[in-house]
């Protein structure tokens, strides 16, 4: 690993400090009662030009179940935004791509494809592996599955082995605690994707992105214009009283780790970073929900509490990610104004910073089995 670099779990946990979490008290269960005031929600970020943010009135604004609580946003970061927050640097664990920049774009974004369900529907086990003398969960026990994978002539990155590889293939690289949850759905995401790339890019991810432009938003020519549209399973979208909400969790989330990767050598451009939103999974939601800047319906914190699976593009599916991406816009625009010009963040630091206190809790999260996130 290069020195003054971070692996992902450092990379997260250096963008903010954790100290003063118990500034937030107990708001998030007082919050519960007070679910009608945010009936009248009519605030909306500056932030323009994420079709992302743009989809979302129709939530934030008919909402059923969740409610994002501004003045509970304006409290949180009167104390958030003197925490660093920085924009650290990324490198990817177990020394992938190092001085290899297209190495790099390759292994972050075909690893991206299947960043998701690591923990078994049904026992709750995290999916774990041991390598190289040490113990990787969840999204990093997918790079060094597929790390341990190319160290032993295995083509990880080609979308040629991608197009046709097998489920008792994919056994094999993934060979962990238990079983890779949802096997059978990551096989079929990198067969297609993998087809993709082999029939337009010559099996190549960084060939995909030089075709691109160096923005995620440019009249469809943006990279995340392009994913959606090229790759079907990062077109994140749900239905929501007949509009079509856009979220996109995963691919803002493959370009914002390249770019955290390859911006600083200049190998990587991302011309409006700024547009990015919250990546939207079931750990962020927990956060904003513990610090009590959103609160749920009885009947949708009960159904969490108890561990009752909340179905993919559901009304309140769409509410809970919905209003993480507005509340973390939100959020990020409150800091902003509190702190210098020379100190200004961006959304994904705010992600990141609820990400990291959160994401080991035994807090319960919402349960929805899907590729996406």
């Amino acid at each position: 690993m290069t020195p003054g670099k971070f692996d992902r779990r450092q990379f997260v946990q250096g963008i903010g400090t954790l100290g003063v979490l118990t500034a937030a008290g107990t708001g998030a269960f007082g919050a519960m009662a007070d679910n009608s005031a945010a009936t009248a929600l009519t605030r909306w970020p500056k932030l323009a030009g994420s079709p992302v943010l743009d989809s979302l009135h129709p939530v934030i604004e008919h909402s059923r179940d969740v409610h994002t609580h501004i003045e509970k946003i304006q409290e949180v970061a009167g104390w958030m935004a003197y925490e660093e927050l920085p924009m650290p640097e990324y490198a990817i664990p177990l020394g992938v791509g190092e001085g290899k920049p297209d190495e790099i774009i390759d292994f972050i974004l075909t690893a991206d494809t299947v960043d998701t369900a690591f923990t078994d529907f049904s026992t709750h086990t995290k999916f774990q592996v041991d390598y190289t003398g040490r113990h990787w969960s969840d999204s990093d026990a997918l790079f060094a599955c597929m790390k341990r994978a190319m160290d032993n002539g295995t083509p990880m990155l080609d979308g040629k082995f991608l197009a046709r590889v097998t489920r008792p293939e994919l056994e094999r690289i993934f060979a962990g605690n238990i079983e890779m949850p949802m096997l059978d759905e990551k096989m079929e995401v990198w067969n297609q994707v993998g087809a993709v790339l082999a029939d337009k890019y010559d099996g190549r991810f960084h060939n995909f992105v030089k075709s691109c432009s160096a923005r995620l938003y440019d009249n469809g020519n943006g990279l995340v214009d392009r994913m959606v549209k090229e790759f079907p399973r990062f077109n994140d979208v749900s239905d929501y009283d007949g509009h079509t909400i856009k979220v996109y969790k995963l691919p803002q989330l493959g370009l914002w780790l390249t770019y955290a990767s390859l911006h600083k050598s200049g190998q990587f451009r991302l011309d409006d970073v700024d547009k990015m939103t919250a990546f939207a999974d079931y750990i962020v939601p927990v956060g904003l929900r513990l610090l009590g800047i959103t609160s749920y319906s009885p009947e949708l914190e009960h159904a969490i509490n108890t561990h009752q699976m909340i179905p993919r593009d559901s009304r309140q599916e769409v509410e809970i990610r919905a209003h993480c991406i507005y509340a973390t816009a939100l959020l990020a625009e409150e800091i902003n104004n509190i702190r210098p010009k020379d100190m200004q963040i961006i959304i994904p630091q705010i992600d990141a910073r609820l990400w990291v206190p959160y994401h080991t809790t035994f807090w319960p999260h919402h349960l929805t089995k899907t590729i996406m996130y």
